[in-house]
Order: C-alpha cells, then sequence, then structure tokens
C-alpha cells in the first residue's frame, strides 16, 4: 500500500472526530451525509476499525470499517470512505481501501462489503477497478428516490 508523499495512516483517535465529520461535510452532498451522531457512533463502535490519513496536521482522509459477525461468516462493511478535494486522484482512496482489507482479512472476514449510491459513476469505476463486484440494488437506502447498489470483494 502507497501512499502520497507526506501522508501517514494511523487509527483513530477521539481528537480527530470534527475533522472527520467536517471532512464528510466536503466529501458529500447533503443527502449523503452523516448527522453528527451517525458520524460519532460509526467511528467509535466497538466493531469499528477505522483508518485516519493525516498530512501535517490536516485530515487527508479516512475510512471506516465494521466488522460484521454472522452465522455463515464474518464480513467487513466500509461505512464510508473519505478524501479530502487536495488528496485525491494521488492514490490515497486505494490506500485506506487496501487498509480495510487488511483489517476485514486479519478479522477473519471472508469479503468486504459496501454501497454505493447508483448515480455514483467514479465511485463505481473505482471500486470495480478495485475488484469489487456489484450485487443487488437497495431502494431508497439513502433516502428516498436515493438507490444503492451492494457491492462486494472476496478477501482470500
Amino acid at each position: 500500500m502507497d501512499l502520497p508523499e507526506g501522508v501517514t495512516l494511523r487509527g483513530y483517535l477521539p481528537g480527530d472526530f470534527e475533522a472527520m465529520f467536517r471532512l464528510d461535510e466536503v466529501c458529500f452532498e447533503p443527502e449523503f451525509r452523516f448527522s453528527k451522531l451517525s458520524m460519532r457512533r460509526f467511528a467509535e463502535a466497538k466493531r469499528a476499525r477505522v483508518g485516519v490519513a493525516v498530512a501535517g496536521e490536516s485530515l487527508a482522509g479516512f475510512a471506516i470499517t465494521h466488522i460484521e459477525r454472522a452465522p455463515t461468516g464474518s464480513a467487513g462493511y466500509v461505512v464510508t470512505l473519505d478524501v479530502a478535494p487536495a488528496w485525491r486522484r494521488r492514490g490515497l482512496a486505494q490506500a485506506l481501501m487496501s487498509q480495510a482489507e487488511t483489517v476485514a482479512r486479519e478479522a477473519g472476514c471472508g469479503a468486504l462489503l459496501l454501497h454505493v449510491y447508483v448515480g455514483n459513476e467514479g465511485a463505481i469505476r473505482f471500486y470495480e477497478w478495485l475488484g469489487f463486484e456489484r450485487g443487488h440494488t437497495v431502494e431508497a437506502f439513502y433516502g428516498d428516490g436515493l438507490d444503492a447498489m451492494v457491492y462486494r470483494k472476496r478477501l482470500g
């Protein structure tokens, strides 16, 4: 996993929360953003594994992955992937997703799952390029008329 020069990747610290919330507001339109309460719950859940990318004192991006346990096997679920505009198209999203795969694999997960808005063509291309396979569509996942596709990547 190659990080852009000047960026380091580490785990979540409670002091990261405000910057993460502000970055989510930059990255997503209002209908796709998390509330402060939701973001905190996702980031600080016991099953959460959060990769935080920092450049100096600034937050360059982050990914929240949850480890989901089920009788049929465990899976990692990417709750969100946020990359600051200045760090896009420099390999940071790929590095954060690679780290999400690693933590899921280390937790014994057989797959990594995520949802993507059906109209987000850039994200769809990105996840398919990473080897994710398109599954079913979930109607109104993000709200009325905002459907999502489920993507899955098997972890070997």
